[in-house]
C-alpha cells in the first residue's frame, strides 16, 4: 500500500443491525479525549475522518487516539495523526493477527514495520497489543506471546505508552508485564476485568480505560472495577465502531458518543461531570502527551 490515506476496511458481521449513527448527545462542559478508536473501519453509512473529528469537537471531544491492529491499519493511523492535529496514533500487531503473520513467516517483518512507525513524532503508543485467549486457539498462542513481548520492548525503546488488548487472558497478561517489566505508561484498553484485577492493575501503576460496554446491563464486573480504580488512573474510550453505549447499543459507535459514557461514569462514581471531565483529560495528556506537539 503506497498511500496510507486510501486505506479503509469494513466492519464484518453486519447482520440486521441498525447501522445509522445515533443523534449527537449534549456537549460536555469540559473537553475530553477518546483514548482508543478505529476510524479506519467503516460501519454503515461511513463518515470521513474530518467528519468524525468535527462531530466529536462539537460535543467536547477534542482529540482521539487512533489505534492500529496490523501493518496497514497502523500505517493509516500514523498518517491520520501526521495529517490532523486532533489525532494521535497507536500502532501494533493485534494479538489475533500475530498468528497469521507468524504462519506466513512475516511476524518479525511486521514488528519491524511497527518499530519504524513508532519513531514518528505523533505516534504516542504501541497498541493494541496483548493476549486474546478467546479468539485464538492453542496453536496460535506462542505467536501471541512472542508478539506481545516484542511490543512491550518497542514501547520501552521509543519511550511511549502501550495499549493492551486483554480478552480472557487476565492472569497471563499481568504475569507477562510483571516478568518482563511494563512500559512506564501502560493502559488496559477496554478494561474487561473485575474489581480484584482493577486493584492489582492500579497498584502496579497501570491505567484502566473504560468503553461503552461499562453501560451494558450484564457488565457489573466493569462497574465494580470502576468503583475501586483511582481517579488518576481512569481513561475513557469508544473502541469505535464497536461497544456503542446504552441506549444506542448495537448501532455504529464514534468519538462523538463519548459524552454518553462519560456521563454514565460520573453518575456511577458520584462525581460532578465537569470535575470528572477535567480529570479524564488530564489523565489522557499524562499518558500520551500534548496533541498540539
Amino acid at each position: 500500500m503506497t498511500d496510507p490515506s486510501q486505506y479503509v476496511r469494513e466492519r464484518s458481521g453486519e447482520g440486521r443491525r441498525d447501522v445509522s449513527y445515533p443523534a449527537a448527545p449534549e456537549a460536555l462542559p469540559v473537553p475530553v479525549y477518546d483514548n482508543h478508536t478505529h476510524l479506519e473501519i467503516e460501519d454503515g453509512s461511513s463518515l470521513s475522518l474530518d467528519e468524525q473529528l468535527e462531530r466529536a469537537v462539537a460535543v467536547g471531544v477534542i482529540g482521539v487516539v487512533q489505534a492500529g491492529g496490523d501493518v496497514e491499519s497502523s500505517r493509516w493511523s500514523a498518517w491520520a495523526a501526521a495529517s490532523h492535529p486532533r489525532v494521535l496514533a497507536a500502532v501494533a500487531i493485534h494479538p489475533n493477527e500475530a498468528p497469521a503473520y507468524a504462519a506466513a513467516g512475516r511476524l518479525g517483518e511486521a514488528i519491524a514495520a511497527i518499530d519504524e512507525l513508532a519513531a514518528q513524532p505523533r505516534v504516542r503508543a504501541i497498541g493494541e497489543t496483548g493476549l486474546d485467549y478467546f479468539r485464538t486457539d492453542a496453536d496460535g498462542l506462542p505467536a501471541q506471546h512472542e508478539s506481545f513481548e516484542a511490543h512491550i520492548a518497542l514501547a520501552k525503546k521509543h519511550g511511549i505508552a502501550m495499549q493492551i488488548h486483554d480478552r480472557d487472558a487476565h492472569d497471563a497478561v499481568l504475569e507477562t508485564l510483571a516478568r518482563v517489566g511494563a512500559p512506564e505508561r501502560t493502559v488496559f484498553h477496554c478494561f474487561s476485568g473485575d474489581e480484584t484485577m482493577a486493584r492489582v492493575a492500579a497498584d502496579a501503576g497501570y491505567y484502566l480505560s473504560f468503553a461503552g460496554n461499562v453501560t451494558f446491563k450484564n457488565a457489573q464486573n466493569l462497574r465494580d472495577a470502576l468503583a475501586v480504580t483511582p481517579l488518576e488512573r481512569i481513561l475513557v474510550e469508544t473502541d469505535a465502531p464497536f461497544l456503542t453505549p446504552v441506549p444506542h447499543r448495537g448501532r455504529p459507535n464514534a468519538p462523538y458518543l463519548i459524552p454518553v459514557t462519560v456521563r454514565f461514569l460520573a453518575a456511577e462514581l458520584g462525581l460532578e461531570l465537569d470535575a470528572l471531565c477535567a480529570q479524564l483529560a488530564a489523565n489522557t495528556l499524562a499518558v500520551y502527551g500534548s496533541f498540539a506537539d
